[in-house]
């Protein structure tokens, strides 16, 4: 029989996805590893995580019939769905003083099929496995709120991804399944690192009052508990993390 939870993270070979998965899996869950293009990645991560019964499964969800395979996959893999995280996502950059109208067209086409299309069509299809007690977990960010000047279409997506996520929260609540948000702010991944550095990486540390940007784990420690039994009255939530580095009201 299988042991734990059956979890799904998207974009999970490296970065905050691959820090999620091995949280789950360090507490006895069945993860599936979806990845776009990073096969090594994901293969590897699957042999580092403790436990059995993880999964590794191959999608771009910004096509629609890719994202519904690649769920139905999963839950083939592990037995269903439990829970799941939506945090595969791109950030592009495009100033529109500064792009042509070709590529403005291009990356907001782009930005929005894969960071809020695409978590919808998975959303809608990881559904379809889940029981009462299902889990689902998007990954936002703080320039949803904040603003992106030189990426609008990112902002844009992750906005939109709260709302969806809030709609979903009171659609779902009657069939026993919640739908919480995460914002995180800086977080250090091998994508930031250019970002990161002197004298950029600095500005950017001094947003936040601690003076540095978030680890993954602290970003996963978040996830795992909106996934929890003991979050349901969570449900609907959008959880700032971000350091105190921008304060909503």
């Amino acid at each position: 029989m299988m042991s734990g939870r059956a979890v799904l993270v998207t974009g999970a070979s490296r970065g905050i996805g691959r820090a999620i998965a091995l949280a789950f899996a360090e507490r006895g869950d069945r993860v599936a590893i979806h990845h776009r293009d990073s096969s090594d990645l994901a293969v590897r991560l699957r042999d580092e995580l403790p436990g059995e019964g993880h999964a590794v499964v191959r999608a771009d969800v910004s096509d629609p019939e890719q994202a519904r395979r690649m769920t139905d996959e999963a839950a083939g893999a592990l037995g269903g769905i439990d829970v799941l995280v939506n945090n595969a996502g791109v950030f592009l950059r495009h100033p529109i003083a500064e792009v042509s109208y070709e590529e403005w067209r291009e990356v907001w086409r782009r930005t929005l099929d894969v960071n809020l299309v695409g978590p919808a069509n998975v959303t809608w299809s990881a559904v379809r496995h889940m029981r009462p007690g299902g889990r689902i977990v998007n990954v936002s960010s703080r320039g949803a709120f904040r603003g992106e000047p030189e990426s609008p279409a990112y902002a844009a997506s992750k906005a939109g991804l709260n709302a969806m996520g809030q709609s979903l929260a009171v659609a779902l609540a009657p069939l026993g399944i919640t739908v919480g948000t995460v914002a995180p702010g800086f977080v250090e991944t091998d994508m930031t690192n250019e970002h990161l550095k002197p004298p950029r990486g600095d500005e950017i540390r001094a947003q936040s009052p601690f003076g540095r940007v978030a680890r993954p784990e602290e970003i996963a420690a978040a996830v795992l508990y909106l996934a929890s039994p003991e979050a349901e009255w969570a449900s609907g939530a959008v959880i700032d993390l971000n350091g105190a580095s921008y304060l909503r009201t």
